[in-house]
């Protein structure tokens, strides 16, 4: 049986550890508060603006679809493609046009720090599958990392990491969420990569969250239709079920430049609020849960505590009372 000490030692040192947990939650708590309200705030923002763009650009994607067929034989339906996305009004805009996904970048959100139950992990861990399972298919996959933990998960793994992006989850703003998309269109514009796939955690709860995959380059309706897969909703019409029909001054590409960079940053900024929404409530669950087990150890390590020392005293109580009788004696 331990000593009476070393169980002393013990208590304290799972006490103190209770109080780091404790503060820790508290500080979660206050912090998933706020990311809550951020992140309530900007969804309806982001959907929108989502719904705007697919409502620009369905009907020329369907248009599109139909012209490829019918110029399949003249080897002109990529270009075809192209133009209707933006109109007859101007050039095709270049985050609209799909390519063949030959190149792909996965922009990997993880946190800098642990102590959040499997949050990392999960991400970690279907950013791997996602990665190789594209290798698998002839793919060439490059991972865009935002956080430390995704850093080193995947340098031990030698995977090939395009860009560290530091420093993001210390000022999360929209100037941030331009600059991360700034990194991720270089390479995007100059044809290095044919699509940007978003890896994070969505936020549902403090106890839920789910890892989503989202298509964010080329942008429109597939972009939608990727989120949706993951998300398990429905299709691309709009909430009335019908198709809305608008005017557009001066045209669809002149709304389309401004509206598409748009999009691309609201996204990250989504993703990066969902992201951290995400790792409070993971890490508030998981304290929750250390400060449960620190309690329950302690109780235990009490009783056991109290055992030894009710030992101790009924031993000594023994020997007084063998040393008084051998007096006797």
């Amino acid at each position: 049986m331990p000593s009476l000490k070393s169980i002393r030692k013990r208590i304290s040192s799972v006490k103190s550890t209770q109080k780091i947990t404790r503060a820790m939650k508290m500080v979660a708590g206050a912090k998933l508060n706020k990311a809550q309200l951020r992140i309530t705030e900007l969804r309806p923002y982001a959907v929108k603006v989502q719904e705007v763009l697919w409502e620009i650009t369905r009907d020329a994607v369907t248009a599109a679809a139909a012209a490829v067929a019918a110029d399949a034989a003249a080897g002109t339906g990529a270009e075809g493609e192209a133009s209707a996305l933006t109109g007859s009004d101007g050039a095709p805009h270049p985050l609209l046009v799909a390519r063949p996904e030959r190149r792909v970048l996965l922009l990997v959100l993880t946190s800098d720090r642990g102590l959040c139950g499997a949050f990392n992990t999960n991400i970690n861990k279907r950013a791997e599958r996602e990665w190789k399972s594209r290798t698998e298919a002839g793919q060439e996959v490059q991972l865009a990392i935002i956080g430390r933990k995704g850093r080193d998960y995947f340098n031990r793994r030698s995977a090939p990491i395009l860009e560290y992006l530091p420093g993001v989850w210390d000022k999360l703003s929209l100037e941030t969420a331009q600059a991360v998309g700034a990194k991720l269109l270089a390479p995007f514009n100059k044809n290095e990569i044919d699509a940007i796939y978003l890896v994070y955690n969505e936020f549902k709860s403090a106890i839920t969250q789910t890892v989503v995959v989202e298509r964010l380059l080329p942008a429109g309706g597939p972009a939608q239709e990727q989120k949706q897969e993951q998300g398990g909703e429905g299709g691309h019409a709009s909430p009335s079920g019908a198709t809305s029909e608008f005017l557009y001054e001066p045209d669809k590409g002149a709304l389309l430049e401004r509206l598409v960079p748009m999009y691309l940053d609201i996204s990250i900024l989504r993703a990066l609020y969902e992201s951290m929404a995400s790792e409070l409530g993971a890490k508030l669950t998981a304290m929750d849960a250390a400060n449960k087990n620190a309690k329950e150890m302690i109780d235990s390590l009490t009783l056991e505590y109290n055992k030894a020392r009710q030992a101790a005293i009924t031993k000594e109580l023994m020997e007084i009372i063998g040393g008084s009788e051998a007096l006797k004696e």
